[in-house]
């Protein structure tokens, strides 16, 4: 089969691998019908040194099962799943709490203790089926694009932005603010939205995502950075957002949450923090009683609650996809990502 494999900093390739084949009784194989890319990926994107096997990529696809183990009892051959970015045994103590990411037996797509490939690939290999997979029943359309689009942002990018809005604590009446005009971003001003958020500032300078990020539910847009950014954002709040929304990773992004957060309030980020280092003291968080809150979204936790909007139409999580490109012309999709001329690819085996 084709499958994406990275071989250091700008060299993604679309390379002949062997299919997958069940290797555990609880693993199950899909066949993927779309995939995609995602911010996380730039970063290894940006900074993988060359390595001379390649990586396999991606961590968001739907698809059908075509094949199960002897152990697996809640799909079967012909079903259509969600595939959430970790994979999850549904069994352990932080699955049961809803912490899937954290999960004892799990782990992510291309974990080598798992045996994983990526999931920018024509087929997948599964482990821990049930507790990984989502079945979606009368999902039997595979030519409806913006129907497929949006249950595909339900395997990572919707539910970290719903993740950001939980853990924000938005509810009726908030005021949040949201970094970032990435697809984490804009589903994160959706989230904060379907969860009552009454004032939304989205810091973004793409005019046709900030325009998005409106028709999401956006009531402000602000699209200066650093402290003239800050200084906006502390306006246009009353002297500073009770919620903060980081979808970046970036230290600047961390630091304009810092600055534009009012004490007592939160700082939640879903962007996968490229730094380990930044200000938590008591000039910065503790003095001022902010609480730092987020980490990566256990979006299986999430994908039922979310789904029935997405099935009627309620909802579009999927325009924040602007490319669609063939499974051989992934590589055309990371530069269109980079280069910002997409805001987000999906990739159509």
């Amino acid at each position: 089969m084709r499958a994406t494999y990275l071989y250091g900093a700008g060299d993604v390739r679309v390379i002949d691998v062997p299919d997958p084949t069940i290797q555990q009784p609880t693993d199950a194989l899909v066949r993927v019908t779309r995939a995609c890319v995602c911010g996380s990926d730039l970063h290894p994107y940006h900074s993988m040194p060359a390595v001379e096997a390649g990586s396999p990529m991606g961590h968001e696809f739907i698809g059908v099962v075509e094949e199960i183990g002897t152990q697996v009892t809640t799909l079967a051959p012909g079903d259509f799943v969600i595939a959430p970015f970790a994979v999850s045994c549904g069994r352990c103590e932080f699955c049961r709490a809803g912490l899937q990411t954290s999960c004892v037996n799990g782990g992510f797509w291309n974990d080598a203790a798992l045996g994983t490939a990526g999931g920018q690939a024509e087929a997948v290999r599964v482990p821990l089926a049930d507790g990984t997979l989502v079945k979606v029943p009368g999902v039997d359309d595979y030519t409806d694009e913006a129907r497929l689009a949006s249950l595909l942002t339900l395997s990572d990018v919707y539910g970290t932005g719903w993740h950001a809005a939980a853990r924000g604590g938005v509810t009726e009446g908030s005021t949040v603010t949201v970094i970032g005009d990435g697809a984490v971003g804009l589903l994160a001003v959706l989230s904060a939205r379907q969860r009552g958020a009454e004032r939304i500032v989205l810091m973004g300078r793409h005019q046709a995502r900030t325009d998005l990020g409106r028709e999401y539910g956006a009531t402000d847009v602000v699209a200066e950075r650093g402290e003239e950014g800050i200084a906006a954002v502390r306006d246009l709040t009353d002297g500073g957002s009770q919620i903060v929304l980081e979808a970046v990773g970036h230290v600047p992004a961390y630091e304009q949450a810092v600055g534009i957060v009012r004490p007592g309030g939160v700082i939640s980020r879903v962007g996968v923090p490229q730094y380990e280092d930044a200000p938590v003291g008591f000039g910065s968080l503790f003095g001022h009683n902010i609480t730092l809150t987020g980490g990566p979204a256990p979006v299986r936790a999430y994908i039922e609650h979310l789904l029935p909007a997405v099935l009627d139409g309620t909802v579009h999580p999927g325009k924040v996809f602007d490319l669609t490109v063939a499974l051989d012309d992934t590589p055309k999709g990371y530069t269109a990502m980079d280069e910002r001329t997409a805001l987000k690819v999906l990739v159509q085996p």
